[in-house]
This record gives C-alpha cells, structure tokens and sequence, in this order.
C-alpha cells in the first residue's frame, strides 16, 4: 500500500521550476511540446523560451507574489507564460474563454493582476473594458500581430536579451498557480495552489499508476481547468513527459489515434461520445469472435472489481482474445497503449464504465475539486466498483459530516482563496477539515458513493429528497440522450429537460432511414420520440418511485459552454437552465410532457 511518506519520498523538494531545469539538463534534447502546427519544442528549447518571457515579464514590472491573467487558447505560448510567471514567483491564472465581458471584468478587478496575457484581436476587444478598469495593470503581452496596438508583442518577449530575472527561489509551499472556479452555483473564486499541491498530486499519480519513460499525452481540455493544469502542465514535467496539444474538441479522437498516448484523463461527456461511437461500430463489426473477447473481458473486470485476479485459464484465454480482437479495437480510439485512464470533474454511468471494462480498458473514476488539485479520491485497478469514486488518494483522509457532506483533509487541500486585498485566506477548519459541498455514502466495502453537490439535492413537496445526479445518469445511459436536467424541489413529482446526443442521434436516425437528421427535426420525429420513451421507462424501471420521471420535454437544440448552460467543463449549471426554461418547465407540471 503506498503511503504518504512514499508520495513525499518520490517527490523530495521538487519545485515547478526546479523540475523544468532538471528536464532541460538531463532530457534536453526529447520532445516537450508540440503545438496544433505539429512544431514540437525540446524541454530545453521550452525553457530557453521560458526564462526569456520571464525576462520581458519581470522588464513589464511583474514581480513575486502579483497575480497574471492569461486569456488565450490552448497553445504553447499559454505554456511559456504560465512557466515564466512562476519562475519570478507570480502566480499565473488562466481564465476561460466563455467568460463574458462583465464576467472577465469581475475576475480582473478581484485578481488585481499586475500583468495580462491575451491572445489576439478577438480577446483585446472583449478585454477592452476590463483592461481599462484595472488600476494596477502594468502592462498588456498580446501574442498574435494586432498592428500598433500599443501593447508588448510576445514575439518579443521571447527574443529579449535582456537581464536575467533574479531568480524566485520558490519554496515548495509558495503559489504556483491560481484557478477560478467555473461557477456552477455561484460567483467564481480564486482558487490558490502551491507547487506541493500540484507536484503531491503528480508524484501519486506515477506511484499508483506509473507510465513509461518520457510518457505521451494529449492536452485537450481549457488549462483553466484543474485536470488539464496538473495533466497538461504539472505532470509532463515531473515525468519529463511529450504533451500534444489538441486546441479543437472535434480533432480529439484523429489526435489520439496518432499520438497513441499512454494516459488519458476523459471528463464523462468524453467517454459516453466514444461508447456511442464503439457500440455503433461494434454492431457493424459482430462476430462470434467478437463476442466471445467481450464476454472474457467483462468477466475479468468483474472479478477485479471484488479484489481477484482472473485464474489462470481465463486470463490466458482472454490474453489472446485481446491480442487479435480487443486491442485493435482501442486502437481505433489511439487508446491501445494507455496504461492509466481516467474520468472526473462529473458523475459518469456505470454502464460506460462496465462497457469499456467489455473492451479491455479500466477507467479509473475519481472524484475532487479544484480545492483538492483534482483528485482526493479514486478507484483504483485492483479495488474498484463501478458507480464509486473509491477510497483516499495517499495521505488523503476523508469524513463525512452528519448531514453526509464530504470532508476532506491531507497534503492537496489548496492553500485558500484569494482575498480582494491580495491576501489567502484558508478554507479549512482548525483541525484542517475542508468541506467540499459534496454529499456522499460508503457503501459496503467502505468504497465512497458520491450523492451530489449538496446545493443541489432536491426535496420534493412530499418531503423527499432526490439526488438529481443519479437519475440523470441513468438517462444518459440511453445513447440517444446527452444531457438530462432533472428539476423538482418543492414539486409534487420529478419532471426533467432532454437534449439530444449531437452526434449519436443524427447517426441513429441516418442508419434507420429517417430523412432529418439536425436536432430540430429529430426532437419530433415519432421514432425517435418512441426510442426515448422507452430509454426513460428503463431508467424508471432502477428507480423508487419518488425518483421516477414523469415528464419530460425533447429540446430541439444543443446546449455548449458558449450558450451558458454549460460550465465550461461540460457540467451542467442548472440555475441557468432553470430560469431559461422557466416556461417548459411550469407546462411539465400543467401536464404537457411533449413527448
């Protein structure tokens, strides 16, 4: 069993900068970064970049312990500027591209950084009124041509030959980054990390999972995300890893299939979109051989999730049922070689967990927030049951309060929030207890269940309370469904708003011949209408009858981060998608289901 002193002892007085220096001494010449041009940077180009923008940042007048904001896309300069403020000691803090002009201007004044860095024309004008509103911005670093802008060209940053920075000389409980929550809730706040957090989390991740030498990866969520921080940033330098950056969600499965990485981190929404895909492609594939490597290897992940091993005519059986049918089918997805995959950031189906359990692959499902640097809890390949979110992380220790809410203590609790006076105040209480807002459950063998967040139980007119969560998992699990929003605090019953898979349902309808295939015409074709009944009378079927559904309402288009229902990691922000369907929903309980 690994421990804390086994986490600490693997990562020593390891800072960011201390590592980025190791890498580019030792493994200077191997691939650190490769952008979406498929240029690839060394990591001992990366941190000739990295000590040049420190340079041209430090000129700007950034300095140890100010805040910088960096409003850019997934690229390498986001990479480069994150590193050079940490190297002065700054605390960098990506914010995420969905952010409105109001909501941008709220993050900057809070902040008070001293420093921003903003992508090109498109982000200087939505920046426009914040930049104008900040009394202690210093300077503007833009890193696309914007013409006689007045602004610092990062071109020019890099090519600086000026005086070195003095160096941070951070220390391992110093701030390494910042991260504003999405807000599912609430006004987001700034969430502060020291390199402990970020460098304990990656440290226990090569302990219980190791991966090869130098492992690949592929970048792929916003780095304002706590998951792409440490798996993006934080952990290809511990392991002086190759990261590839995939900027466009739609590239992501062609960027996998030619990277073949060997970790993977999928948030749910991920994960359902590549079952959906499988099954389909599995259905044109059938065969006896088939099924028979499916059945061997559902059999051994069941047997793994009770703590055994398969016997030894199994595994040998499946062993080559892999080999020539299973692994060609990852390699289909570029998954074949990923020895630690994952899912996080919102509840995912056991259905899709046990689906890709039938094709060789064992998702981890892991549970945290961004206040506990990602994961605090997870399954783990040897102790896992599909709908858990497993046991302590190493060093970690959990509880649960008397109303269920998850408490949770040990060495990746941040450092606190950020206060208007540029102070951090901590979260915790004196014995160091933080609650998370999560409600939770053991369930018999002690693995933790996570209920919802504790905002969002709903508690019926009957005095029942519902997890909506549960229930909308269960609708998900229809693979025509992509999201499901599940409404009835204070209701009689439980009503929910269904918005159609946008890739799974224009497939669904093609293979059976329906002539319409964009969402506005499948939201009231009768076929489809028919299939999502029967979808939502399964899950019905797993449900007290408190919990049931009893109308429902087919929305005719999609929802995204963009258009604000979504956070901007896919979750769903149900204050938002209450008031905006306001009217739906009073028609539900008027007893117009629409379906």
């Amino acid at each position: 069993m690994i421990t804390e002193a086994d986490v600490r002892a693997a990562l020593g007085t390891h800072t960011v900068p201390e590592l980025l220096r190791r890498n580019a001494e030792e493994h200077g010449d191997l691939p650190a970064l490769t952008g979406t041009d498929g240029n690839t940077l060394t990591w001992g180009e990366l941190r000739e970049r990295v000590l040049s923008v420190a340079s041209g940042l430090h000129a700007l007048g950034l300095r140890h312990g100010e805040r910088l904001l960096i409003g850019m896309s997934s690229r390498p300069e986001h990479w480069i500027a994150d590193l050079a403020a940490v190297e002065l000691g700054a605390i960098p803090c990506t914010t995420y591209a969905t952010l409105s002009p109001e909501q941008i201007r709220q993050v900057a004044l809070h902040s008070a950084a001293t420093v921003v860095v903003l992508e090109g024309p498109a982000e200087l004008e939505r920046w426009a009124p914040a930049l104008a509103a900040m009394p202690g911005l210093k300077g503007v670093v833009v890193v696309e041509d914007v013409g006689d802008s007045g602004h610092t060209r990062f071109a020019d940053l890099v090519a600086a030959t000026g005086d070195a920075p003095p160096p941070a000389n951070a220390a391992q409980d110093d701030p390494v980054t910042m991260i504003y929550t999405s807000g599912t809730t609430g006004d987001p706040k700034g969430v502060v990390l020291s390199h402990l957090n970020v460098l304990y989390q990656c440290a226990l991740q090569e302990l219980v999972q190791p991966t090869p030498a130098n492992p690949r990866t592929v970048a792929y969520l916003p780095l304002a995300h706590i998951a792409e921080r440490v798996l993006g940033i934080y952990l290809p330098i511990y392991t002086a890893g190759h990261v590839t950056i995939c900027a466009d969600s739609t590239k992501l499965l062609p960027t996998l299939v030619a990277v073949r990485p060997q970790a993977f981190f999928g948030v749910p929404r991920v994960w359902e979109k590549f079952a959906a895909g499988l099954q389909q492609m599995l259905t044109a594939l059938d065969s006896d051989a088939l099924r028979r490597a499916r059945e061997l290897a559902a059999e051994a992940y069941r047997i793994r999730a009770t703590g055994d091993e398969p016997d030894a005519e199994l595994a040998a059986e499946l062993e080559r049922a892999d080999q020539e049918v299973l692994r060609p089918l990852r390699e289909r997805i570029g998954l074949a070689e990923a020895v630690r995959l994952g899912s996080g950031a919102a509840p995912i189906p056991a259905e899709v967990l046990e689906f890709f359990g039938s094709l060789g692959m064992t998702v981890m499902e892991v549970w945290g927030l961004s206040e506990t640097t990602g994961s605090a809890t997870s399954t783990f390949r040897d102790d896992y049951r599909a709908g858990t979110v497993g046991r302590p992380m190493p060093g970690m220790e959990i509880k649960l309060a008397d109303d269920g809410e998850i408490l949770v203590r040990g060495p990746l609790v941040f450092l606190g929030y950020l206060q208007p006076d540029g102070q951090v105040k901590p979260a915790v209480d004196a014995d160091g207890w933080l609650a998370t807002g999560d409600i939770g459950a053991h369930d018999d063998n002690g693995l933790l269940r996570i209920i919802d967040r504790k905002k969002e139980m709903i508690i019926t007119s009957h005095g029942k309370n519902i997890a909506p969560s549960a229930v909308e998992s269960l609708l998900r699990a229809h693979p025509l469904i992509g999201y499901a929003v599940v409404v009835g605090d204070r209701r009689p019953y439980l009503t929910a708003l269904i918005m159609l898979d946008e890739e799974a349902a224009p497939a669904w309808a093609k293979a059976r011949g329906i002539a319409g295939v964009e969402l506005k015409e499948l939201a009231a074709d009768p076929q489809v209408l028919a299939e999502l009944a029967e979808g939502v009378e399964r899950a019905n079927a797993a449900l007290s009858r408190p919990e049931q559904v009893k109308a429902y309402r087919v929305l005719d288009h999609a929802w995204s981060p963009a258009s604000g229902e979504l956070t901007p990691s896919l979750k769903l922000r149900r204050r938002v998608i209450e008031q905006r369907y306001a009217e739906v929903i009073e028609e539900l309980y008027r007893g117009g289901s629409g379906a």
